[in-house]
């Protein structure tokens, strides 16, 4: 089951540069209020395929933020999380006046090269015990 009161973060948990997407996150949201999946988890498959989000290799190419039942992908869910995330952030999420088609054309290019350019890893890092909660199917 979903926390669906808070915005839930999909990324890919092989990915290092989308981990260390996520310990950003996680550092700059006192507050607590995203709750985050890896792609390849069971909620993580779960929640993309409740959203119509598949592809051959099982995992999205992009980041998805899921908030309130609205998806967010790429460039956009970025821009979303800068958003909620406030502060210094917040302006970031005025890159929205920004053409998708333009601003997704430079996150297309990034999460081709993800792999080659930062690495990847056999698993997800597992969440401290106090970190566990934010994380959905966290062992």
């Amino acid at each position: 089951m979903t926390d669906t009161a808070h915005p839930v973060v999909l990324f890919d948990g092989v990915c290092n540069l989308c981990n260390r997407s996520v310990q950003f996150i996680i550092d700059h949201d006192p507050a607590a209020r995203f709750r985050f999946a890896s792609q390849q988890s069971a909620a993580g498959q779960r929640l993309l395929l409740d959203h119509g989000i598949v592809s051959e290799s099982g995992v999205s190419d992009s980041i998805v933020l899921i908030d309130r039942g609205r998806v967010w992908q790429s460039s956009s869910a970025v821009l979303r999380i800068c958003s909620v995330l406030g502060g210094w952030w917040r302006p970031l999420s005025w890159l929205r006046i920004i053409p998708r088609p333009i601003r997704n054309l430079g996150y297309r290019v990034l999460a081709r090269r993800r792999y080659q350019w930062f690495g990847t890893t056999d698993s997800c890092r597992l969440p401290t015990p106090e970190l566990r909660s934010r994380f959905l199917d966290a062992p």
